[in-house]
């Protein structure tokens, strides 16, 4: 597995670098973010660790220019900005996941490794509203009206839950993380923790018992469409 760490803290970087070799992983380094896009573009890393407070451009900044970019490296925040604010706006920008400084080094690997099979089991990342009108077994959502049709009749559907509903129309079958629902459901909305998707989840899972597709939860990979056998 390739690990591309992003970290300006040369004791820091050493140790972490370290640390994760001897767990088989391979790690590059760099330390400012002004071409810390360049860099990633180059390594193509399976895995990136990124600290927010970096020289030349902030940690924040080259996340929302590599998703820009269309980068869809799943992403690891490390950093010593611990509010839910914080975390709130770095997951908004694109981030997958979110580790305050200090951190145990055996969390640390097991979130990377996690990161690395969700990306393997959810097969290369579309982005989020690329099928402006998308269906599945019946459901489909229409982007002119906002409406949401199950075999031809309107589905009564609450705005975030047609939201979660379509940006699960665009992956059927295959898993949607919390943290990108929850773009979709909550864009620039700050003060929204993330735990908010699981109750959209859950009143859509009810709006959708009757229609033939179920909506299941997969234990950190995040949720997915299934029609019914």
């Amino acid at each position: 597995m390739k690990v591309l760490l992003i970290e300006d803290d040369p004791a820091m970087q050493a140790s972490l670098q370290r640390a994760l070799e001897r767990r088989g992983m391979r790690v590059t380094c760099w330390g400012e973010g002004s071409r810390a896009l360049d860099r990633w573009q180059a390594s193509l890393p399976d895995v990136v660790l990124l600290d927010l407070s970096l020289p030349g451009l902030d940690g924040l900044e080259v996340l929302a220019q590599a998703r820009a970019a269309g980068l869809r490296t799943p992403v690891i925040i490390l950093t010593a900005r611990g509010t839910v604010g914080d975390k709130v706006i770095g997951l908004n920008t694109g981030a997958d996941d979110y580790l305050p400084k200090p951190f145990d080094l055996d969390e640390l690997e097991a979130r990377v490794r996690a990161m690395d099979r969700r990306a393997g089991q959810s097969g290369p990342a579309l982005p989020i509203g690329l099928d402006r009108s998308p269906e599945y077994a019946g459901l489909r959502f229409d982007a002119e009206s906002g409406a949401v049709y199950c075999q031809g009749q309107p589905l009564e559907l609450a705005p975030r839950e047609a939201a979660l509903l379509k940006a699960l129309l665009q992956r059927p079958g295959h898993a949607v993380g919390k943290e990108r629902l929850f773009e979709a459901v909550f864009p620039g909305e700050s003060e929204v923790q993330l735990e908010a998707v699981e109750v959209v989840a859950y009143r859509l899972r009810k709006r959708l018992q009757p229609t033939g597709v179920q909506l299941v939860t997969l234990r950190g990979l995040g949720y997915l469409l299934k029609a019914s056998a």
